[in-house]
């Protein structure tokens, strides 16, 4: 049977168990009688979706409260362990891998070291074997078959497409990525079964649902959510409870022939903004940055020299000046970078996140809003709150295994299947038909 809309009564139970699912997780424990008006389905649709998912151990009893007069109501909530998810963030110096129950409470930890150059540390087969490693770590720390993953999700640096025969394929032009079928190379492995799939997306998208459903973000219809670390990149989100997408926006011009960028290009944000160029900048100015050191410590101990702690006698020592005006120049650039943001999307907030923007953040992020205003339209500028993420660096990975959970939800909690492949329209045939002629 079909409704008139096109969706069967197979896809819309489907819908109604992804509803009832959706606000166990985020609001539960509730009553049948509270899902009802919170989900908008009939008390006889969640009865029958509530006895369906016990039955098959997605939800559980979890205690009562009184119903005032009445017999007391039942409250129900989603099964901890009824699902496991891996997060794993490909950074700038680490590959971070993560295991989740579905509480996301996290039950195993593995870092591997990226060294090198650029080019070095990401060489693909490295970071390949880093991920198999790991995943395989953590699998075995918490004791769990593999079976059990939902899925494993994995935030990289660059642009993310998809085809047939590869799945998801990198395009990582500033860490030399030139379409690595990633999806494949980590299939090829056998590490996994069939049935578990993994979810390859930009990391900026991972950490902007990362703060959507669980930090500064939520409550917001619509943001835009800032990775900040070596380079810049964001995630453009319009639905609060939907992926986002992400926007190479570090790669936004800022000053024709400016500065070259590490994707070869010239003036781009990512060449002022990002914390390597922002490093790098202070020793052309004549800053002196920690020789050896990585990116995280070099900044800051840059943050420390332009904003110096007072000493055990109270006195507090002289700023490095130059390091001070290479900070509010990058101040500048990245409010000029959020005025773009502001305008092109007119967001309710910005967030800002990453390592170096938590870093930065705390010291400047009045400065950045400040100049986001000045060249910002004076409407959307009004109506943006701009501020830090909530969730810390390790958002990325949390925003990872949101995506085998959020496609989870969107089956209604139901095992993936190969459906059916239904017969193309009779348009298609007809334009292929002409094209061949």
């Amino acid at each position: 049977m079909r409704e008139r809309s096109g969706r069967t009564v197979r896809d819309l139970r489907r819908e109604n168990r992804t509803a009832v699912l959706q606000q166990l997780y985020f609001d539960g424990p509730l009553s049948r009688f509270s899902l009802g008006p919170a989900t908008g389905l009939s008390s006889g649709s969640v009865s029958n979706v509530v006895a369906e998912l016990v039955a098959e151990g997605l939800v559980e009893e979890a205690g009562s409260v009184d119903s005032g007069g009445g017999r007391p109501r039942i409250l129900v909530r989603i099964r901890p362990h009824c699902g496991y998810m891996i997060g794993v963030d490909v950074g700038e110096t680490r590959v971070r891998i993560e295991l989740f129950d579905l509480a996301l409470t996290e039950l195993a930890r593995v870092e591997k070291p990226l060294t090198g150059g650029p080019l070095n540390r990401y060489d693909v087969d490295v970071v390949v074997g880093h991920l198999l490693e790991g995943i395989a770590e953590v699998l075995d720390r918490a004791d769990l078959a593999p079976e059990r993953l939902l899925g494993v999700g994995i935030g990289v640096p660059g642009i993310v497409a998809r085809t047939p025969e590869d799945g998801a394929v990198v395009h990582g032009q500033t860490i030399g990525w030139d379409a690595v079928p990633l999806e494949r190379l980590l299939r090829e492995s056998g590490l996994l079964p069939e049935t578990v799939p993994y979810y390859i997306d930009n990391g900026a998208k991972t950490l902007g649902q990362a703060e959507m459903w669980f930090g500064a973000g939520r409550g917001a219809r619509s943001a835009v959510v800032v990775l900040f670390g070596s380079g810049v990149g964001a995630c453009v989100v319009t639905d609060s409870l939907r992926p986002g997408r992400a926007v190479e926006w570090g790669h936004l011009t800022v000053r024709v022939r400016g500065r070259r960028c590490r994707c070869g290009a010239q003036g781009c944000l990512e060449a002022y903004a990002g914390a390597e160029a922002l490093l790098q900048r202070w020793a052309e100015a004549g800053g002196r940055p920690p020789g050896g050191a990585d990116e995280e410590t070099a900044l800051t101990a840059m943050l420390a020299a332009a904003y110096p702690a007072a000493g055990d006698d109270g006195t507090v020592p002289e700023a490095d000046t130059t390091a001070l005006a290479v900070l509010e120049e990058t101040a500048e650039y990245l409010g000029a970078g959020f005025s773009d943001l502001i305008n092109l999307f007119q967001p309710e907030r910005i967030l800002v996140g990453g390592w170096a923007g938590l870093q930065l953040g705390a010291r400047f992020l009045e400065s950045v809003r400040a100049y986001a205003t000045s060249y910002a339209l004076s409407y959307p500028a009004a109506h943006v709150h701009i501020g830090l993420g909530t969730l810390g660096p390790d958002a990325v990975t949390v925003g990872g295994a949101i995506l085998p959970l959020d496609d989870f939800f969107a089956r209604g909690g139901r095992p993936r299947e190969a459906g059916p492949e239904e017969p193309a329209p009779a348009w298609r045939a007809t334009l292929q038909q002409r094209a061949a002629n």
